[in-house]
């Protein structure tokens, strides 16, 4: 099981210094096509582009990161209402739901990426597929990260009793 923990914190060390370099080099396109718009009166025709598909990749890697530090939302009224057996089954119960959702979230990503497979994007030329493959690789970004919260939920288990 600590396996699995530390292969979910190398990835997400390794998502976050992408993540870095994504919205680094995204900061730095829109800045020159502003300035290459306003001051040049030139625009950059693939500029947007590229900054709306480095955005996709943001978002879903960046939910993978918020994921991993459980900086999503969540919504605790009644989990906190519940004693440590109850709270310790809806854990266990919102891992396994959260995985199957990964799952399904590989299985139709790759499906969306396959199905898109001979666009290209007007601007960059670029096979849609590339961009679109953001979805199931997060998805076993998150995948990873479920299972490794998920064994970790059950050792503590039994490590409580």
């Amino acid at each position: 099981m600590a396996a699995i923990r530390r292969i979910s914190l190398r990835i997400n060390q390794g998502v976050e210094y992408l993540l870095f370099g994504l919205g680094f080099t995204m900061a730095g396109i829109v800045a020159v096509q502003v300035f290459s718009r306003y001051m040049l009166n030139r625009s950059l025709f693939w500029s947007e582009e590229l900054a709306r598909f480095l955005l996709v990749w943001l978002t879903f890697l960046g939910a993978s990161v918020a994921y991993y530090r459980k900086a999503n939302p969540g919504i605790d009224v009644l989990y906190s209402r519940m004693g440590p057996a109850l709270q310790r089954a809806a854990a266990l119960l919102i891992h396994v739901v959260s995985i199957g959702l990964f799952a399904v979230m590989i299985y139709y990503g790759w499906q969306f990426a396959y199905f898109v497979r001979l666009q290209i994007s007007p601007a960059l030329n670029l096979p849609k597929w590339i961009v679109m493959s953001i979805i199931p690789a997060s998805g076993s970004i998150l995948l990873v990260h479920g299972i490794a919260f998920f064994l970790e939920e059950l050792k503590r288990g039994r490590r409580d009793h």
